[in-house]
Formats: structure tokens, sequence, C-alpha cells
């Protein structure tokens, strides 16, 4: 590797300026440029000083240089930076191609922290990013000064200063959020507290003194900066707060306290821009930072909080009566609605709300305001759906304030369930009073009145499973009936989209309370609104109609437990699965919509109800579904669509397939010119669908049929070295790779005879890498399966030396596992005499030296499970029956013993599930969908292949297997298998239940 050539100041300035060029081969020269000498040492060095030039015509320079001295710090200070393994072999080359020298380090970490205190704050963001990232691994262990540095600058009378050195130290600090707790976290945790906490109080308190003096003096330049670093205190509190209340903020509960206090009641009509609607204010912001803080303390129950829950509850209350209906207001509302949410469902707070008076005022002033729909809610449904959808659907994250108003509901139905039903039934009632007089100009009221609805009916419910429990005191159905079903029968679909859209969502929620008839009634209505102009109408309807396809209902006990069946199956779908097809194919092929998601995962999920049915459609879909693939191939953007989309696709090659497996031709016919199209393309993104797909296909070719043209011709470039390089190709090729060997290994070997070397440069690359030895030793296993013995044998031995050499340099618990399983496939398959003469080939004695420190230990420790664990079992036995150099010397009788043991510790334990060989269940309600790292797709997933279908029972075998041996040297073996339960007496009574279940004895 070539030593990185280190660039003077004016090469630099030159280069970084050329990287700004608006020609596209100027910047890409500029930039291989910067890459070609980022490793030098003095490279970061010569930055760092560019960045501190104070020349007026560096101005964009600057901050380029910045940003670069950024992306080094995020790709080449750490290893793990960049989320990878950093004992990851291929990681650990990327880091090196950019680690910062270590030269360099100490310089930059002594003068970065001055360096942002006197850059503008443009330049001093970028900065301030790079100090949270070398700190996410060097503080504060590596970096001791960093802390005093930051504490320093917290006096300056530069405000931009002071806020750069806060957000700064918040986004260091944020790392003690959300995380588990452990010594080391609150060894940093407290290493922070003893040196920040009284800065940072005496900081805050300095602060809020000042309010006053300039607030009463209108400066609004000196407030601005104020109030910002207030919000930036409030976010760094909550961050040394989040794990547990410090001794030193419980000694100092007051003075946050009273600051918390006057921030919420703080006003000032001259920082606030009555123009603007959607931006918070400097005020807003710090209020929401406050409540959160507040929102924490009362989750955590602390007793020194609770003499201030009062007052907050009333501030907090009383911001909520004036906080307006503009959407930059919603961050406030919905911050303070869970504060009082939290409050009013904990029994210990009962007192503060129980007052029907209060409860009847929540409802009118709060819940009622916050669930209306808003102009700009009506905006939002017609020019920005996926991001009304996003805040609306069931199950979204995304905090909305009809969504807080209605947990604000649910926490008083906790406490208050007669009486917030009785409240909350009379509102739905006035309100739908209010609709019946004027429909025309009062529909918002019925929205309100349905979500009133959901916010007191539901007492539990999942995403993914909808309402378990409904309050009794609701009658759900009743309600449906009168006021939810005319919306969804009301055929003109211009009529109350908005309405129609909140009655689908009903549905939906409900689904589980919903009987198999009333669901067989409600389809037709809900295709009908696949129909709808309105984009969040017609996807609620296919997002509704997913999860009534998921939807179970208990059928009786089977062997101790419930079966469950499907309310909407194969049967009750078919009569409507044309119109079904038709109207979600309907909003896919529209192009002037965006890429629909829920549509997508609703035409998976019905082609996989659909089962057998989908040969009468088969056709028609497939050419839909490759329409799709070729429109998203060009620009993929939507990953749950594409994912969706590819699903799909394996769930039409299963079903039909499954009925008949030489409808595989026709796939073939039809999605090879598409597939062989996205890797032409080189579509990055979809590469590891087609792969996958191209397997599936592949695994249900008939028996004998050979590979055929297509995939022979598929295959020499599968073992192009650029191809295995994207590491989300990896899992998806290997298993390709393993699907070509079990359908014509020596079809293969024939036609190309050079593949099987080609094949083993996969596994070494595999194997070299931590996070690919699974899918190294999957291929390994497939070879040993499915390629004739006399074709890999010559370089079995190269193969061992690679296993062993990876295991001397990293013997990890996972690895070991995976070389124990090859090995007992291997005795499995071809005996142990070929296990011992090949390992003894390498070093005498190998063989029976890896069996006793590594076989036999990770067995005792780790026991497998189902595929493995039945190899084991037959591996095993061959050992114990067919290996007389394991009863050679007394160091080979105790490994003979130590393999009984372990034999008989898998055959009787409950957890090896030797009689379910896979642990696929039921997968018609699985939740499925995108990863970043790696998407495997569900319905294309390969059936486990039992290496030894001969053996129907591996325990009987271990047993009738044994018991030949006994019976031929009576009474040698007996003590040896004693010898081996010595350390557990109970395999003892396992082996005699076994024999007894075999038909057999060992006496």
């Amino acid at each position: 590797m070539t030593a990185a050539t280190a660039l003077s100041q004016d090469q630099l300035r030159d280069i970084l300026s050329r990287s700004l060029s608006p020609d596209a081969a100027a910047r890409q020269h500029a930039e291989n440029a910067l890459l070609a000498s980022q490793t030098a040492p003095g490279h970061c060095i010569t930055v760092l000083r560019l960045v501190a030039s104070n020349e007026a015509a560096d101005g964009p320079v600057r901050q380029a240089a910045a940003v670069h001295f950024k992306n080094m710090v995020k790709k080449g200070w750490a290893p793990n930076s960049g989320g990878a393994h950093g004992d990851d072999h291929d990681a650990d080359a990327e880091f090196r191609k950019h680690a910062v020298p270590a030269q360099d380090r100490d310089v930059i970490k002594n003068h970065l922290v001055e360096l942002m205190c006197t850059v503008p704050p443009q330049i001093q963001v970028q900065l301030g990013e790079s100090i949270s990232l070398i700190a996410a691994s060097d503080f504060p262990s590596q970096w001791d000064n960093l802390l005093p540095d930051l504490i320093s600058r917290l006096d300056n009378r530069d405000w931009s200063v002071v806020n750069g050195v806060l957000v700064t130290a918040n986004s260091i600090f944020k790392r003690f959020r959300y995380v588990q707790r452990s010594d080391a976290l609150y060894k940093d945790i407290l290493y922070v507290l003893h040196r920040f906490q009284e800065p940072l109080t005496e900081l805050f308190k300095a602060i809020n003194a000042q309010l006053d003096a300039f607030t009463a003096g209108n400066n609004v330049a000196e407030l601005r900066p104020r109030l910002a670093a207030l919000r930036t205190i409030c976010r760094i509190f909550y961050s040394l707060n989040y794990q547990d209340l410090p001794e030193y903020f419980e000694d100092h509960m007051e003075e946050w306290m009273a600051g918390f206090a006057k921030h919420l009641e703080y006003v000032n009509p001259h920082l606030e821009d009555s123009d603007e609607e959607n931006e918070p204010g400097p005020i807003d912001v710090l209020q929401v930072a406050v409540i959160q803080n507040l929102y924490l303390y009362a989750n955590k129950d602390e007793e020194p909080f609770l003499p201030y829950l009062a007052k907050f509850t009333t501030l907090v209350w009383n911001l909520l009566l004036r906080v307006s209906q503009l959407p930059k207001h919603d961050a406030l509302a919905t911050t303070g609605i869970r504060f009082l949410s939290s409050l009013v469902g904990k029994l210990m707070h009962r007192e503060l709300f129980q007052e029907e008076a209060t409860l009847r005022e929540i409802f009118a002033r709060i819940v009622i305001p916050n669930l209306m729909i808003r102009e700009v809610d009506e905006e939002r449904f017609e020019d920005n759906p996926q991001e009304f959808i996003l805040s609306d659907m069931e199950g979204s994250d995304t905090e909305s304030r009809r969504k807080c108003a209605q947990e604000l509901l649910r926490a008083m139905c906790r406490q208050f369930e007669p009486q917030t039903t009785q409240i909350c039934s009379e509102h739905v009632s006035q309100m739908l009073a209010s609709f019946h007089a004027d429909a025309a100009n009062q529909w918002r009221n019925k929205d309100v009145a349905i979500h009133l609805m959901l916010g007191i009916s539901i007492k539990t419910e999942s995403a993914q499973y909808g309402v378990s429990q409904v309050n009794e005191g609701v009658n759900v159905m009743e309600f449906f009936s009168s006021h939810v079903l005319t919306e969804l029968q009301e055929p003109n679909m211009t009529v109350r989209p908005m309405v129609k859209a909140t009655s689908i969502k009903f549905v939906s929620i409900f689904r589980n309370q919903f009987t198999k008839q009333h669901l067989e009634a409600l389809l037709p209505l809900l295709i009908a609104h696949l129909g709808s102009p309105d984009v969040v109408v017609h996807t609620y309807a296919a997002a509704a109609m997913e999860k009534i396809l998921t939807c179970k209902v208990d059928s009786g006990t089977q062997g101790g437990t419930i079966s469950k069946v499907p309310k909407i199956g194969r049967a009750e779908l078919n009569p409507v699965l044309n119109q079904l097809f038709t109207g979600l194919f309907s909003i896919v092929d529209n192009v002037d919509l965006d890429e629909n998601e829920y549509v997508m995962k609703c035409i998976m999920r019905a082609s996989n109800v659909a089962r057998d049915d989908l040969l009468q459609v088969v056709q028609v879909v497939l050419e839909k579904l490759t329409a799709a693939l070729a429109r998203v191939a060009k620009n993929p953007k939507n990953p749950q669509y594409n994912h969706y989309l590819f699903e799909s696709i394996a769930v039409l090659i299963r079903s039909v397939c499954t009925i008949d497996a030489a409808h595989t031709t026709a796939f073939e016919n039809f999605l090879f010119p598409p597939f062989q199209d996205v890797l032409q393309k080189e579509v990055a993104e979809f590469t590891p669908y087609v792969f996958q797909l191209l397997a599936q296909i592949l695994e249900f070719r008939p028996e004998g049929a050979g590979l055929g043209a297509a995939y022979t011709a598929l295959f020499p470039p599968l073992l192009s070295p650029t191809l295995w390089e994207c590491k989300g190709n990896i899992p998806a090729l290997t298993r390709l790779l393993i699907a070509y060997l079990s359908k014509g290994a020596s079809e293969i070997l024939v036609q190309q005879p050079n593949s099987l070397l080609g094949i083993l440069g996969v596994f070494q690359k595999l194997i070299s890498s931590q996070a690919n030895e699974q899918y190294a030793f999957d291929l390994l296993r497939a070879i040993v399966m499915y390629v004739p013995q006399e074709a890999f044998m010559p370089r079995f031995k190269d193969v061992l030396q690679i296993i062993l050499t990876k295991m001397q340099k990293k013997k990890t618990e996972k690895l070991v596992g995976l070389i124990s399983h090859f090995f007992a496939l291997f005795v499995g398959k071809f005996g142990p005499q070929a296990y011992f003469e090949q390992l003894n080939l390498l070093q005498n004695g190998l063989g029976l030296n890896i069996l006793a420190h590594v076989w036999i230990p990770r067995l005792l420790f780790a026991p497998p499970t189902r595929l493995e664990a039945k190899t084991q079992i037959v591996g095993l036995t061959k050992l114990l029956c067919e290996t007389p150099v394991l009863l050679a010397d007394a160091n080979a009788q105790n490994i003979w013993s130590q393999i009984v043991c372990c034999a008989v510790k898998i055959v009787a334990s409950p957890d090896s599930h030797l009689d379910s060989l896979s642990a696929d269940g039921d997968d018609d309600d699985v939740e499925i969908g995108y990863d970043a790292t790696y998407s495997v797709l569900h319905f294309a997933a390969r059936p486990a292949r039992d290496p030894f279908p001969d053996v129907p029972d591996a325990s009987i075998m271990l047993a009738q297997s044994l018991h030949r041996l006994c019976a031929s040297h009576p009474g040698r073996f007996t003590p040896l298998i004693q010898k081996g339960f010595e350390s557990d007496p109970k395999l003892g009574a396992g082996l005699e239940s076994l024999c007894l279940r075999a038909g057999v004895s060992l006496s």
C-alpha cells in the first residue's frame, strides 16, 4: 500500500476549492485527491489550519475544510465509528483506508475545542460534531482535558461560543440516554457529574437572573441566545438525570424547579412571530424541553419532586389552554398532553384529577380541541398524504395531537373509567347530533366522535394484533353499526373523505372484535374504497384489509395448545379475489401516485392467503408486479414498498410451484429478463432480492431436471469477486450457490471443471470475516452434502488448514459451534475414519485433540437444537460405534465416555427439539418488513434440508447402534457408558428411557 502524501496548505486550499466546482469531473478529481492524502501524517492538522484561516476569500473553502475534517473523523477515528464490527476483516480494511494518523490525534484533541470557539457559527457546527464523534470513542478515558476545556468557556462573553460549547456537550451526553445500565456507564456519568453539574447549575441560574432585565428592556438580541442556551441546558439536564436522580440535583432541586416554573410562565410577544405558522419560536422549544424534564421526573416517581408536582400540573394545564392550534405549537401541545397523561394514569396522583369538574374541563378544553380536525390537517390530508398517514396511522411512532389526546383519554379511563365513559358518551351524543343536524358543515364533529370512542373503548392493544380488551361500558359494535358502517356504505367517495378514513381506521383497530361474518361483509366495502381518489382513504383501506387477513380465531385445543385459524381464509377471500387485485393494482399502476407500501403489503398478504387460488390469476399478477419492478428499478426510493414487491413475487413462486414444480420453467421465462436487467444495471438495493428469488425458483426445480440453460449461463458470474464485495449480497449469494450445488453439483463440475476452486475461493473469503463465518460454513456443509466426495477430497486438507488457522487466530464461541456442526456432518456422511485420516494428515493426533478440546466442550456448554442436534447425534453415533481408535488407550476411552455423555444429553433435553427439525411455524400473521442490514424475503425462505433423511429418528439410531456395539463386546462398554454419566447421573435414566422406547437393552 503506497504511503499517502501530505498536502501543503495552498495545495489543500486549491483542491477544496475545486471540490466546490459545478463541474462533476472536477469535483470527483478533487475528492480523489483528498482521499489519497487524508491518511498522511499532518494532513488533519493542515485541514484545521485552513479552517482557522481568517482570510475573507477562504469562507466557502473553510466550510468545505470543516466538513472534510468531520468526515475524516467519522470514518477514520475509531474502527467502530461506522457501525461495523471492529474485528471484521472488511471493516478493518475500510478503517485503515481512512484512519487518522496516531501522531496527529493528541494535537487535534488539544486544540479542537479552542478552534471551535473562534470560528463562525456555521463552521462551529461542523467542529462541534467532530468533537462529539471523537468523544464517542475517546471520552473520558482518552480525552481527560475535554470537559475542563468546555467548562472553561462557559463564562465567555460571546454567546455563540457558549451555545457552541453547550450544543457540543449535549451531543456528547446524549449517549447516557436509552442505553442499558452498566458499571461502565455509571462510571462515565459520575465522571461528568462531578465536573459539570455545578457549572451547569450556575450558568442556568445566571441566565434566569438575566431574563427579567432583558425582557423589561425588550432586548431581543440578548434574549434569543440566552433562551437557546437554556433550551440546551434543559436537554443536558435530561441526559444527566435520565438513568437516576443524581444527589447534586436532588440537593439543588429548588433552584432547578424554580427556573423550570419561570420558563413555563414566561411570555414575551417580542419573541413571537405572528406571521409564522409552522416553526416554533425560542420560547416554545424551551418550554418543550422543560416539560420533557418534568415528564422524566414524573415517570420516575422521585420523592423529592412530588412537592412540586401540583404546581407544575397547573402550569402545564395553563400552558395547554393558551397554546394555539397552529402547527408551530404541535410539539408543545403533544409534550404537555403526554405529561398530563402520565399523571392522570397513576393511582398516586389520583387526588389531582378526581373531581368530576376537573375531568369535564379536561374533555372540553384539552381533549376535544386537540382531536378536532384543523385546516392544516385538511391540507396535509389532500396535499401531503404520506405525512398525514405517518402521523395518524395505527402503530405509527410519530406523535400527533390526536394520538396524544386519545392516550390522555385512556389514562383517564385507567383511573376514572365510569366517570370518563359517562362524560365521553355525553360529548359523543352531542357531536353526533350536531353532525346529523348539518352533515355538510359539521362533519368534523363526527370525526371527533369516532376518535372519542377510540379513546375510551380500548383497554389493551398492540400495533400488530389490534385490540385485545375493550371498555365494558362501551358498546363498540352498536356504535359501529349505527355510525361507522353508514360512512363505509356511502358509495360517493368524495363525500366526507376524512371521516371515511377514520371509519376505516376504526374497522382496522377493532378487527379482533368483529366476527368472521362481519369481516366477510366488510371486505367488499373496503375493496370499494380502493377506488377513492384520496390517497389516505385507499391507503387505509389496503392497510385495514392486510391486517384483517392476519386475524385469527380460536378453533379448539390440540395437544394442550390452543389452535387458531384465520377469520378470513382462502375460501372467504376467493369470491372477491379478482376485485381485490383489480383495486390494488389500479393504485400500483397509477404512475401519478407515489409508491404505496401499504397497498403492496396488502397484495403480498392477499397472495399468501389465496395460495392455490393464485393459479387463476398468476399471469396477470406477475405481469403487474414485474411492470412495477421495472418502474422502481429506475430509481429505488421506498425500501418498504420494494421489499413487499419482492415478497409478493416470492409468494407467487411458493404458492404456484408448491402445487406443481413444473411451473418453475414459466417463472424462469417470465422473471429472468427483469432480473438480468437489475443485475446488469447493478441496482444495489435489488440484487440481494433477485439472488434470493433465483435461489427459490432453482430450489423448486423438479428433481432430475438439471439446471437448465438460463441457470447454467448465470453460474460463472456468481463467482466473480466483485459481487462478493457488497456485504448485502453475501447471504443471498451464498444461498444461491447452495441451491446450485443441491440441484446440479455434478453437472456444474462436468461443464465447468474449475468451478469447485472458485467456490472454495468464496469459502476462503467468507471465513476471513467474522461477520460472514456463518455463510462460509453454510457453503462448506453444502459442498459436503452435494459435491461428489472424490471431487472435493483432494482439496479438503487445504479447507481444514483454513478452518484451523481461523480458529487459532480467534476462537469464538460462534466459530467453535460452526466447526463442530461441520465435523458432525462430515463424520455422519463419510464416517469417522475419514475424519481422523484427514486431520491427522495435518498433525498426528489432531482428530482426537479437536474432539477433546473443541467439539466435546462446545456440546457440553451449548447443546445444539433441531437440525444440528440431529446432525450431531448421527455424527456422534458413528464416532462411538465405528471408531476403534477411541478404545486404544485410557485417554481415548475417556473421550469415548464424554461423547456418550454429549449424545445422551442432546437426546434427553426437551430443548433439542429432535422431533421438529425446523423452527418455522405458521407464517400467516408474521410481521414482515425491510431491514437495512439484509432483508430476508420471508416468503422465499428455504425449508430446512435434512442431510440424513434416511434416519427418521436419530435418537433411536443412537440406542440401536449402542445396543449392537454392547452386544458384540459384552461387558466392555457398559463401564465406559457409566463413567460418562458420572458428572450427571440423571443421564443414565435418560438413556434407559431411550432404550426402552427403542426396544433394546445395553446389558
